[in-house]
């Protein structure tokens, strides 16, 4: 995929383009829904299918107080994109003169003259322009101005509920790691380093693994099922659980820590950078009266996840993009 961070990098060949503009923040079934439509209207014209989001969020520039916790940065949303077949995608930084474009202006300037649009994808809530002046209904007369027509995907529902990036963030904070997982087509995940902990679990529990991570948002605290791969070499993967919480075990209570323990012998080197794939929630993280109670349960929730893994076959899960 060609990802470009600004207009000035957008080539004269960026068009004719299929595109969808939005934010796709964790690129959920209801995206897909959408990039799969891209491709399939893409490759049926001999277009190129498209992306065009922004960066930051455009709340944190208009409403940095209502501003969502994203689950993913742009750049590997537009990984994931490249899976559904997008083929280049514009990341805009969303600056003060982008949030005061009219409707007009950006449909003109932006979706027909930079990105060669002719045909423009998005979601009926879909919003656009100075102060979202600009909905669906002005994006299809704007298009016919320009020459870009205009189709509406509908929302993917589940049981009665529209699939959308601020329903899978509510279904994290409330620790639903697999309900989120199906309405993302994969698991919840957090990257980062690992980095050295205080010693007290290889002393007198069990040695983990600790994640520094800069995702901004953290499923609810609480022990899970988790499967955890090694970023620097994909044929490293293992089952295991993953704490996060405030060791209140050990009198901890200010840092919020993700401790991942590997139900397998870690073999080789200890990994420097992990992918944690949450899958099931266990229990909420509690306080024992001594680090041998604590050890006794963190055995007792590594049964539980082994007994999940053989009824699931979840062990058999690719590496994340």
């Amino acid at each position: 995929m060609r990802v470009y961070r600004s207009l000035d990098e957008v080539p004269a060949d960026f068009g004719p383009s299929a595109l969808s503009i939005g934010n796709f923040d964790g690129v959920h079934t209801g995206h897909r829904r959408i990039l799969r439509r891209v491709r399939e209207i893409a490759a049926e014209r001999g277009w190129k299918p498209s992306v065009l989001m922004f960066d930051p969020h455009p709340a944190r520039v208009v409403a940095p107080q209502r501003a969502p916790r994203l689950m993913m940065p742009p750049a590997r949303r537009a990984g994931l994109m490249a899976d559904e077949g997008i083929e280049q995608a514009l990341i805009l930084p969303f600056t003060e003169a982008v949030a005061h474009l009219t409707p007009e202006e950006f449909a003109r300037s932006i979706v027909a003259g930079r990105l060669g649009a002719r045909v423009v994808l998005v979601g009926d809530n879909f919003r656009f322009g100075h102060h979202h002046s600009g909905d669906v209904e002005t994006l299809r007369e704007l298009g016919r101005r320009f020459g870009f027509a205009t189709e509406i995907v509908p929302a993917v529902t589940r049981r009665g509920r529209a699939v959308s990036s601020s329903a899978i963030r509510a279904l994290l904070d409330a620790g639903r790691v697999s309900l989120a997982a199906r309405w993302l087509e994969r698991p919840y995940a957090l990257v980062g380093d690992v980095v050295a902990g205080r010693g007290v679990g290889s002393r007198q529990t069990v040695p983990t693994l600790n994640l520094s991570t800069a995702a901004e948002l953290i499923p609810r605290t609480g022990v899970y099922v988790t499967r955890t791969h090694d970023l620097d070499d994909a044929a490293r993967a293992w089952n295991s659980i993953t704490n996060i919480g405030y060791r209140p075990t050990f009198g901890d209570s200010a840092q919020l820590t993700i401790e991942t323990f590997l139900l397998d012998p870690l073999t080789g080197e200890t990994p420097r950078r992990i992918s944690v794939d949450f899958l099931w929630r266990l229990r909420e993280e509690r306080k024992f009266s001594t680090p041998e109670a604590l050890k006794a349960r963190i055995l007792r929730d590594a049964a539980a996840a082994r007994r999940y893994f053989a009824r699931t076959g979840r062990s058999t899960a690719p590496a994340p993009a």
